[in-house]
């Protein structure tokens, strides 16, 4: 019996998936619930498991668009599980495959060159001539020579000079690979916020210190009782919380002719992945302490690290938090998140001079960008919640912890 395997819906508003890649080859014995492909979709990568055991028969190449509901591939499922494996002859006829690509075109160069040639000497470089070009890397042809018959002599290669378009001697090389479902959508998607929205962006300074102390002191005892560590993001999370509940348009957005605010904040986390930039949402962020921001926060990055983030866990946030400064990034405007309003943008931290009581000191600082749709958040409400952040994170005991250091941590 012959199972017809057909995409699932990956979720809601979604019509096609793209075929990224076969794990099987035709012609395969699966197993139940094996990955036999991955397909991109609009917003995820996700893997595509076998839904019975037996010999798999591909309908579709890597890299074709395909509807929802459509056969991807048939599974017999009389088939008996073969013995032996003969992985090592399809790699042997893999490389038989790739050889006769191999192929390097060289026709033309010498045939034109003694078409036009008037006689031998014409274009032809003297030894001592063909010396200094080889040294300066220019070609014969590009050369005029001034000799007898048009004989390149050696004055001529040396006041020859290589043309502004003339390439050098390195390798000139390029390559083309289809972009994936996912990354075109995200460059369509970037592209509409930059001439949808009425975007801007406005900057603040942060000094860690206060952090650096805090994490100093108990990150050891946070992560023996917790199992995680007690970074950056849980501090950032926490004091966007409370600086959107001090301005609340900046958790709102546009819909149509319409302005619709939340009044529970759903953080998006933008997170590096195998497929490109994913951005999974910590649900309900207001009420999680630093303990349940720093496991969630973990839980998503390792499922978006492992292709295995859900559309579920990307859609819905209200607000998003990105790191550059990971990469080493010092200072960025960050694209806003559509149909979000603002993304605030964190920095590396530098040790830098500041002014402090009066006085010159060294501290760890993070510049911070916050871009916002002007069309709904005014400058009063951009500004103001940025200093409420930094204010949160320069005073982290007081106004995220309560003063009260160990309970907020739950030590």
């Amino acid at each position: 019996m012959a199972l017809e395997m057909k995409v699932p819906s990956p979720g809601e508003s979604i019509t096609e998936v793209e075929i990224a890649q076969w794990l099987v080859e035709d012609g395969d014995y699966v197993e139940k619930d094996q990955a036999i492909a991955e397909v991109d979709s609009d917003k995820a990568t996700l893997e595509l498991p076998a839904e019975a055991s037996g010999i798999i028969t591909l309908k579709a190449e890597e890299g074709d668009a395909v509807a929802v509901g459509e056969v991807v591939c048939l599974i017999d499922t009389d088939a008996a599980k073969p013995e032996g494996d003969s992985s090592g002859d399809k790699e042997e006829q893999k490389e038989e495959k790739a050889e006769p690509k191999k192929e390097a075109p060289s026709k033309s160069s010498t045939p034109e060159q003694a078409q036009d040639k008037k006689t031998y000497a014409s274009g032809s470089p003297s030894p001592a001539a063909k010396k200094t070009l080889d040294e300066k890397g220019i070609d014969a042809k590009d050369v005029k020579g001034t000799g007898r018959d048009g004989r390149i002599t050696k004055e001529d290669a040396v006041n020859a000079q290589p043309s502004m378009g003339t390439p050098g001697t390195g390798s000139r090389g390029e390559s083309r690979s289809k972009m994936s479902m996912l990354r075109r959508k995200v460059a369509e998607r970037l592209v509409s916020v930059k001439n949808e929205t009425a975007m801007l962006t406005t900057f603040n300074e942060v000094d860690m210190t206060p952090i650096f102390d805090l994490r100093s002191k108990y990150k050891e005892d946070f992560k023996a009782k917790h199992g995680v560590s007690l970074g950056f993001m849980s501090f950032f999370t926490l004091a966007c919380v409370r600086a959107l509940e001090m301005y609340p348009a900046v958790n709102s957005m546009i819909d149509g002719k319409e302005m619709v605010s939340y009044d529970f904040k759903d953080i998006s986390i933008a997170v590096s992945g195998p497929k490109g930039l994913m951005v999974p949402v910590i649900r309900n962020a207001e009420n999680l302490s630093f303990r349940g921001v720093e496991s969630e926060v973990k839980r998503l990055a390792l499922r978006a690290r492992d292709g295995q983030i859900t559309v579920d866990e990307m859609t819905g946030g209200t607000f998003t938090i990105t790191n550059g400064g990971v990469f080493g990034s010092m200072l960025s405007t960050p694209i806003i998140n559509p149909p979000q309003s603002a993304i605030l943008g964190m920095h590396n931290i530098v040790e830098r001079p500041i002014v402090r009581d009066g006085g010159i000191a060294i501290a760890p600082i993070m510049y911070v960008a916050l871009s916002y749709d002007h069309r709904i958040i005014d400058g009063k409400e951009s500004v103001g919640f940025l200093v409420a952040v930094k204010e949160a994170l320069e005073n982290p005991e007081e106004l995220l912890m309560d003063n009260n250091v160990l309970k907020a941590l739950e030590l």
